[in-house]
């Protein structure tokens, strides 16, 4: 018989928000669906979604006249890019930091201060004067703000993304593991459909003096609800049992790494076209297409926002793919038809608008269908006491190997040295993912 809840040393140590929220909760609440499950996953990664592109967005629109007025478009862009690099770099430590929050405090505490903090620090972002004022210091500050935006991501891992996958009904963990991802094209449309609203209805310097600073203040009251929709499950007795049942409880990282670290490395790589891709088809078009001045940056924006879209209609399918051939042939198919688009990539854009159009739009279809099934497809592997704290450590090196310097590198190697240096950079992702997935099969680990 399963130990009582209010004996466990999680609850004994919660704080006392989860505790009251708890018995609120657990009186009269029905058992915890799959389906309601997918609400909080697509809620809580969209408003961390939202943070993220609304970052990366004015990365290019913004930061480099603010904060590097003092460089030209291409480097202050690029330096733009090393500090949007610097969120990935802090992810991991922020995971190891939260688990061990978690096994003290209680999950619902150590999620009400990730997303306190993730809120913090983007809204903080949104009252940070420019070069022009604080100088260098400006740019110190930035880069602060943006380590403490990824430490708190990497502390709001709450397990529900795992939790629905191991409860999803038979022959559909694809369709599940799929859910989870949509709020990545959710939070890309609106913030750049935000950006694009304000871009087009104020002239540049009210843009630049502070209209960019609006969707940073959106970004925090987006966080306050999804915190509670979040909570709503996390803190429910039936949700601990459901995770107690499946051992999804945080576990020290150096026992992780030593036990089962070939996972991690295996999950990271298995994904890392799809994460590459990522940044490739959201941040670094609207970087190209800005300093070659081939269209306006409301016309970029309007044809991204129909490419998130593409992006969830192939998130769609891809949960229905890999329910009928498997989450890994899914990706390994997604990999080599990532590399085909790798090698076109160079003569979309620099074809002129439709076809630099053409690039965003494929892309995003692609990214849609490959994405759909990334975070799921390794972290099975994972034994059960292991998995809660594998999958947050696995996204946080898929991040950050395959994304955290796409921006940088691929407009750096474009800017400097050809379009071609593109090709190269998301082939490499497509043979890495490939190169994981066969050696995954080699090892006989099923899904």
């Amino acid at each position: 018989m399963m130990t009582s809840i209010s004996s466990t040393p999680t609850e004994l140590n919660s704080g006392s928000l989860e505790r009251d929220a708890r018995q609120i909760n657990a009186n009269g609440h029905s058992p915890v669906a799959p389906s309601e499950i997918a609400v909080g996953v697509v809620i809580g990664r969209a408003s961390e979604y939202f943070d993220f592109f609304v970052y990366g967005i004015a990365s290019v629109l913004v930061f480099p006249a603010v904060f590097f007025p003092h460089m030209d478009r291409l480097e202050g862009t690029l330096w733009s890019f090393v500090i949007f690099s610097f969120a990935f770099v802090a992810r991991p430590f922020g995971t190891a930091l939260s688990m061990a929050a978690q096994r003290r405090w209680g999950r619902g505490t150590k999620l009400t201060m990730a997303l306190f903090l993730l809120g913090f620090s983007t809204a903080g972002i949104a009252f940070l004067p420019g070069y022009a004022t604080l100088g260098f210091n400006a740019i110190v500050l930035l880069s602060a703000l943006r380590v403490l935006q990824g430490l708190a991501l990497g502390g709001s891992w709450d397990g529900l993304p795992s939790l629905l996958a191991l409860n999803a009904p038979q022959g559909r963990r694809g369709w599940y593991a799929m859910l989870g991802q949509l709020g990545a094209p959710v939070g890309f449309v609106i913030a750049s459909a935000l950006f694009l609203y304000l871009h087009s209805s104020l002239n540049q310097a009210d843009f630049l003096d502070w209209g960019w600073r609006y969707p940073f203040y959106v970004a925090f009251a987006i966080n306050v609800v999804a915190l509670f929709a979040r909570l709503r499950l996390v803190v429910t007795e039936e949700y601990t049992q459901l995770l107690e049942e499946r051992e999804l409880e945080p576990v020290p990282l150096h026992q992780l790494v030593r036990d089962q670290g070939y996972n991690i490395f295996l999950g990271a790589f298995a994904a890392l076209a799809s994460y590459a891709l990522f940044h490739i088809v959201t941040v670094f078009p609207l970087s190209w297409i800005a300093l070659s001045n081939t269209q306006t940056i409301d016309d970029v924006l309007s044809v991204q926002i129909v490419g998130g879209a593409l992006a969830v209609v192939g998130m769609l399918a891809s949960g229905r793919i890999a329910d009928k051939i498997g989450r890994r042939r899914t990706l390994g198919a997604l990999a080599v038809a990532i590399g085909v688009y790798s090698v076109v990539a160079p003569m979309l854009l620099s074809g002129g608008p439709a076809m630099e159009d053409a690039f965003i739009l494929i892309g995003f279809v692609l990214l849609g269908l490959s994405y759909g099934q990334a975070a799921g497809a390794v972290t099975a592997n994972f034994s059960t006491r292991y998995r809660y704290a594998g999958a947050a450590l696995t996204a946080d090196f898929a991040w950050l190997i395959g994304a955290a310097f796409a921006p940088l590198v691929a407009l750096g190697l474009s800017a400097h040295f050809g379009l071609a240096y593109l090709s190269l950079y998301l082939l490499s992702g497509a043979v890495c993912t490939l190169a994981a997935l066969r050696v995954n099969r080699s090892l006989e680990i099923k899904d």
